[in-house]
């Protein structure tokens, strides 16, 4: 079998001899961590000052129907310490910088975010908590819902429970042959 070009579409998983060649192959979902992401936001030079705009189900993958900002926070407090179990976020430093710190129960990543023309994409199910935020900064969230408390998980024994009781996600195949 030639597992350096794979054909992953359906009509090849539904070939008899590639599902006879995958024997010995565990299948495991993606990460949630690894649905976190930084996108690009369209950028117009101007000698008179930049514009970067974002448009809903085209720069970010959601319709928006909430949009919040932090700002004036002080030197050493962290926001954040959350997840939610249905709502995905999209996080943009309009001004200033500010560290986003993302956990999906198993792997954790740091993103530090200083420019204004992109964002970090955060699917459901991220606990995320931000510091470092420099003077001034300006942290602006669009959100796939409208706000709802019975969403947001604030306990994070609560959360890493759930994340193990759903079990890891990978997507990626493991040899358990040997």
């Amino acid at each position: 079998t030639n597992f350096e070009n794979p054909c992953w579409d359906l009509k090849c998983l539904r070939n008899h001899k590639f599902r006879k060649s995958m024997l010995g192959f565990k299948m495991f979902k993606e990460p949630q961590i690894s649905k976190c992401r930084v996108m690009y936001l369209p950028k117009v030079d101007d000698v008179r000052g930049n514009l970067t705009f974002i448009e809903q189900n085209e720069h970010v993958p959601f319709e928006i129907k909430r949009i919040y900002y932090l700002y004036d926070v002080p030197g050493g407090e962290s926001r954040g310490g959350h997840a939610h179990k249905d709502l995905e976020q999209f996080i943009v430093a309009a001004n200033g910088s500010f560290d986003v710190i993302l956990d999906d129960g198993y792997n954790k990543e740091r993103h530090h975010m200083n420019r204004s023309y992109y964002g970090l994409y955060l699917p459901n199910m991220i606990w995320r908590e931000l510091d470092n935020f420099s003077s001034g900064s300006v942290c602006l969230v669009l959100a796939s819902e409208v706000y709802d408390e019975e969403d947001y998980i604030r306990d994070y024994e609560k959360f890493y429970e759930i994340t193990q009781k759903n079990g890891q996600t990978y997507n990626k195949i493991l040899n358990t042959s040997k």
